[in-house]
């Protein structure tokens, strides 16, 4: 299995999440770190970070890589149950940092047509940079994925 040799941004994460000290943290789930992303210009958008950070989905054995997907399935699970989208896009891409994580965008009605119906990353980079996650906006969410999640998971 291929660990990456240079720590990224998901390692600092997940090593702050391991320490009780990244505040994204929704819960912990079997194969990893449930967060809030950094930017809320669609509100929901989470990340699965996987605990034990490897390069790559494949280079996960079976059953770890069911578990993680599994995973990823039951955080867009909440988010439609908490945050009232009308679809999802899931997405492991893995271009810009050598980790496995998984994005978790919520869709909604009320986005602008010609982003709608597109990929997340049609925004402008301006807006999709636009809201940071804060705490005082974003906790009763946090709150509630965790709920959803914790009763789904049994933790």
């Amino acid at each position: 299995m291929n660990i990456p040799r240079y720590p990224t941004l998901i390692h600092e994460r997940v090593d702050l999440a391991r320490r009780g000290e990244n505040p994204a943290v929704i819960c912990r789930m079997p194969s990893g770190w449930a967060v809030l992303g950094d930017y809320q210009f669609l509100t929901g958008y989470s990340l699965l970070l996987a605990d034990l950070v490897f390069d790559h989905l494949n280079d996960l054995d079976d059953p770890s890589r069911s578990r993680f997907l599994q995973d990823m399935a039951l955080l867009g699970e909440a988010r439609h149950a908490c945050t009232g989208a009308f679809r999802l896009n899931y997405e492991i891409l893995g271009n810009c940092d050598a980790a496995l994580y998984a994005h978790v965008f919520p869709r909604y009605h009320h986005e602008p047509d010609e982003y709608r119906n597109a990929s997340v990353w049609s925004y402008p980079a301006e807006t999709r940079t636009s809201m940071h996650l804060n705490a005082v906006i974003h906790d009763d969410l946090r709150k509630r994925i965790s709920s959803y999640l914790t009763s789904r998971i049994g933790s």
